[in-house]
């Protein structure tokens, strides 16, 4: 039985991650990194950012680039950092009380000001995911979380490499099986013991709305998969007939050394009884 897809709702404290960033002279935040690690939870249906955008001009564009609404909070000081984090907190609960079909809600923040606003979505019965610069994380925010996810762990993620068969495929092939094998990769990590082949898909469709079988030359996506699984089961194949081909060599190599070392020892034997 197919599992139903989770709806998600991100809201994103992001003048609280400009902080995880600075002096991070190599590290720069992309959102599409994590949009890319949530979908693989569910269908994201909301998407605000919240922040006094005159400050951080060179994000919007990316931001926009991913539909995501940009909620202008301007700085001033008889109001104090809190203001966006107040606004964060009011359209959440309105969005909960509201929307019952979204389950799941995203808190983008390391900001321990968001717990009670975890707590209060928990007691309304939905679940919450947070996620964060390590060194802008409270540990309180993080362990009130149902679970809570680093953007660091995002960048080690990205450059985990992942291995396609060996056997000759064409680059269309390694695309598809590419594709493939990130989707399995995704229900994996979110603990999915039994993969069904609509699961497999809605996680591409999630991650690549575009993605279409029959361009990889598949009618459908049943024969993707079953193209996938033989040219996997020939690339071991052929990766075992090389080892036992390396095997059997060396195992010659070893004879033919131990019948030289014999051979050796036959002579020394029959020239020191010709001395005797």
């Amino acid at each position: 039985m197919v599992e139903d897809t989770s709806t998600l709702a991100v809201f994103i404290d992001f003048e609280n991650l400009a902080l995880g960033f600075q002096g991070k002279k190599k590290t720069r935040f992309e959102i599409r990194r994590v949009l890319e690690r949530l979908v693989e939870k569910g269908k994201i249906v909301v998407k605000k950012a919240y922040a006094d955008w005159s400050r951080f001009p060179e994000y919007t564009r990316s931001l926009h680039e991913q539909g995501i609404e940009l909620i202008e909070i301007p700085k001033r000081a008889h109001t104090g950092k809190n203001s966006a984090d107040i606004r964060l907190c009011v359209d959440a609960m309105d969005l909960a009380w509201a929307k019952e079909h979204i389950t799941s809600f995203v808190i983008v923040s390391g900001d321990s000001d968001f717990s009670p606003l975890v707590a209060k979505l928990k007691e309304n019965g939905k679940h919450v995911i947070g996620l964060g610069m390590k060194p802008s994380t409270s540990d309180l925010l993080r362990d009130n979380c149902d679970e809570f996810i680093y953007y660091e762990d995002l960048e080690r993620l990205r450059t985990t490499s992942i291995k396609l068969p060996e056997t000759g495929i064409s680059p269309r092939q390694q695309e598809a099986f590419s594709i493939l094998m990130e989707a399995v990769a995704a229900l994996i990590r979110e603990n999915k013991e039994v993969l069904w082949s609509s699961m497999i898909k809605d996680t591409i469709r999630r991650k690549q709305p575009v993605f279409d079988e029959s361009y990889y030359g598949h009618r459908t996506f049943s024969a993707l998969l079953e193209d996938a699984q033989t040219k996997e089961q020939r690339s071991k194949g052929a990766k075992e007939q090389r080892g036992q081909r390396r095997g059997t060599k060396g195992q010659r190599g070893k004879g033919a050394k131990e019948q030289r070392s014999k051979g050796v020892k036959r002579q020394r034997e029959q020239g020191r009884r010709l001395r005797e």
